[in-house]
């Protein structure tokens, strides 16, 4: 079997959000299980020269882009045992910014088209090429329309994966021909809720779609959750499914972890102690082992659930003996609420603004608790990376975070969690942390943290499962 995995942005050469993330970790674990899985993905300007230097040019090609043809280079690298295709074209990639951009229509139409004229250069014809996210949703309907019946291309079949369905590629009609290059026949294709869809192609067109997460897969046929695409996946829901992302426990691992002070195991995890000591000197707080530190790495955005945490912040740190500890970035509204938080209780909370990855790990390794309320989730990473670090998660039920954390209230759960997004709620669930930290056996609960197992093995193996069926047809 043969899989071509098509996505915006791959570890190591580009990351921006946990895409990058997944499509540098799931095409390693497929490989290990003995399937061909290959992954495309453009040449930005800006990935690292010293990666740019171990890249091997193929050929270059002319891809059409609607009435027009554009230049595309060939490139070949290899990392972690997986190759990369990397297709370049400057006047699409020599930006500083991978998105946002004022024609990341026609740059992502460039892209998708790209991949699958490709295919006869490459010398791998896959038997499947799985898509991802809206920048790479073209892909399976240039496929099914223009592509399908032609020779060297027989019997392909595709996957499309939703990380995340805010974000869908909407565009007027007027780009449909000119820039996108649909012939109005199949105007259909594309059309949704009076403009072009890039994400509603892939969902019609597409052999099987899938999220990353099962509960997020039942959550988007919900308009609460689908961003208005719950009509079109409750037509396709027989193609959609989920299937939970895993984390890099090579990567992510307290054992060998080179950015903590201290290492430790399920096995021995006294280190753990001194890495709580370590982030408390980090962000400024008293160094204490008597309190229990309930650490947030995270985005500063009101659908993460920050605007719980700040109702109810004064309440739970003003009656409480505990230590908060908050990376991150975004609206300023957050920003500067925590900056308030921490100058009203110096002795309590630690905030950083920005992202810095060596103190997102020593969060992750020296915090008792990790606290994640979001309001939406389609998988999430961060309360898998914590419960890998021996960080107790207290998330809501969403998503990803439904399928990972379960309530302790039963003594076998691994974390906290609460159901209604409401603030109260939330506040319960940490005050039953806090009480079991004081009054119950905190360490079996740590213990039981670190034992979870949330590598890719898992996922990889269902990945398979679904490329059989999709083959199978």
């Amino acid at each position: 079997m043969k899989v071509l995995y098509a996505s915006s942005e791959a570890m190591p050469f580009m990351m921006s959000g946990g895409l990058g993330d997944v499509a540098g970790s799931l095409p390693q674990a497929l490989r290990k299980r003995l399937i061909g899985c290959r992954v495309v993905m453009p040449l930005y300007d800006t990935i690292r020269q010293e990666l740019k230097d171990k890249m091997k040019f193929i050929t270059h090609i002319s891809v059409p882009v609607a009435w027009r043809r554009q230049y595309c280079g060939i490139f070949e690298a290899k990392a972690n045992g997986v190759i990369y295709y990397l297709l370049d074209n400057q006047y699409y990639f020599k930006r500083d910014t991978i998105y946002g951009q004022y024609d990341d229509a026609e740059r992502f139409a460039f892209f998708s088209r790209a991949i699958l004229e490709i295919i006869p250069y490459i010398d791998f014809k896959p038997d499947i090429i799985h898509c991802n996210d809206w920048q790479t949703a073209l892909t399976p309907v240039y496929y099914s329309a223009m592509y399908a019946n032609s020779p060297g291309y027989e019997n392909i079949k595709t996957v499309f994966t939703i990380h995340n369905i805010q974000y869908q590629g909407m565009y007027g009609k007027e780009i449909l021909e000119d820039v996108l290059g649909i012939p109005y026949d199949k105007a259909n294709l594309l059309e949704y809720d009076g403009c072009v869809n890039f994400m509603k192609g892939a969902i019609e067109c597409a052999n099987k779609v899938t999220t990353v997460s099962p509960s997020y897969a039942d959550e988007i046929l919900d308009p609460w959750y689908s961003f208005g695409l719950d009509n079109i996946l409750n037509e396709r829901r027989f193609k959609l499914c989920g299937i939970l992302n895993g984390i890099d426990t090579v990567s992510y691992d307290p054992e060998t972890d080179k950015q903590i002070r201290a290492n430790y195991s399920a096995g021995d995890s006294s280190g753990k102690k001194l890495d709580k000591e370590d982030l408390q000197q980090c962000m400024g707080l008293p160094v204490r082992d008597d309190v229990p530190v309930v650490g947030m790495v995270s985005r500063l955005v009101s659908h993460k659930g920050l605007d719980l945490v700040k109702e109810i912040a004064d309440e739970l740190l003003s009656t409480s003996e505990m230590q908060l500890v908050v990376l991150g970035s975004g609206d300023y509204e957050y920003e500067n609420f925590f900056r308030g938080l921490a100058a009203r209780y110096p002795d309590k909370v630690g905030i950083r603004i920005g992202f810095v990855p060596e103190l997102a790990r020593k969060i992750y390794a020296g915090s008792d608790m990790f606290l994640m309320p979001s309001k939406s989730e389609p998988c999430g990473l961060s309360q898998m990376v914590a419960l890998r670090y021996g960080s107790v998660p207290i998330v809501r039920e969403t998503g990803g975070l439904r399928d990972s954390v379960t309530d302790c209230g039963d003594g076998k759960g691994n974390g906290f969690t609460f159901k209604s997004y409401n603030a109260h709620h939330m506040l319960d669930a940490i005050r039953r942390a806090l009480t079991v930290y004081y009054n119950g056996d905190w360490s079996a609960l740590t213990d039981r943290a670190l034992n979870c197992d949330f590598s890719w093995g898992r996922s990889a193996n269902q990945y398979i499962k679904l490329y059989k069926e999709v083959l199978k047809g």
